[in-house]
């Protein structure tokens, strides 16, 4: 979701690689086209402690080559007549085409380390992380599923609504739940900004991708 422009001053065991009678289902059966989220971001600063309503929707997938896209809706946003609602595309971090390690939008190993821990559930994977970025771990059947999303731009407003998708989202989803935890990260941002949403059964509510065609 897109934020407030906020000035600044100058391991453990490896997940099994095997196969089981209990193998997860795949990313995209788990995140499939037309999936519904809703929940909330905080957005608090050292000045005001704020939440914004988030909707999320999923547009596309492409489990090859480890790509996610869709939209993303927020309902109270101060400044905003109306929702803001974002189209943005995501990296499913397979080991094959991406790794723990972002190496991109400003963020260094040391950033991405900082933001993947405050997730419990990377805790098994730090160790071969800090070794590798977490190319040599099998997450195959692994019960979490680790992302990056990237607003690519604004579907409903334009540039000069005083709102900033410069930054990206560090993400982890579970499979057994269905929930979204992850974290905002943008060095012109206020930190560790929390977005946490649920699955939800809200129909056909929502975003078509024909209309949010990639630019």
């Amino acid at each position: 979701m897109p934020v407030r422009v906020v000035e600044t001053s100058s391991a453990l065991s490896q997940p099994s690689g095997g196969t089981s009678g209990n193998t997860l289902p795949s990313v995209c059966t788990l995140l499939s086209v037309g999936q519904a989220f809703s929940g909330t971001q905080n957005v608090s600063s050292q000045q005001k402690d704020e939440a914004w309503r988030v909707n999320v929707r999923i547009q596309g997938c492409d489990l090859d080559h480890g790509y996610l896209c869709g939209t993303m809706e927020a309902l109270n946003v101060p400044m905003a007549d109306t929702p803001v609602v974002t189209f943005w595309e995501g990296e499913i971090v397979d080991t094959k085409n991406y790794t723990f390690f972002t190496g991109k939008w400003g963020a260094t190993s040391e950033d991405d380390i900082k933001h993947w821990t405050k997730f419990p559930s990377f805790s098994p994977l730090l160790s071969q992380v800090d070794v590798d970025g977490g190319k040599s771990l099998d997450l195959n059947n692994y019960p979490y599923i680790f992302m990056r999303w990237k607003e690519q731009y604004f579907v409903n407003v334009g540039t000069d609504c005083g709102l900033t998708i410069a930054g990206f989202y560090y993400v982890c989803f579970s499979s057994s739940d269905g929930s979204i935890n992850g974290f905002y990260y943008d060095p012109n941002s206020s930190p560790f900004q929390k977005l946490e949403l649920k699955s939800t059964n809200e129909g056909r509510l929502g975003f078509s991708f024909s209309s949010y065609e990639l630019q």
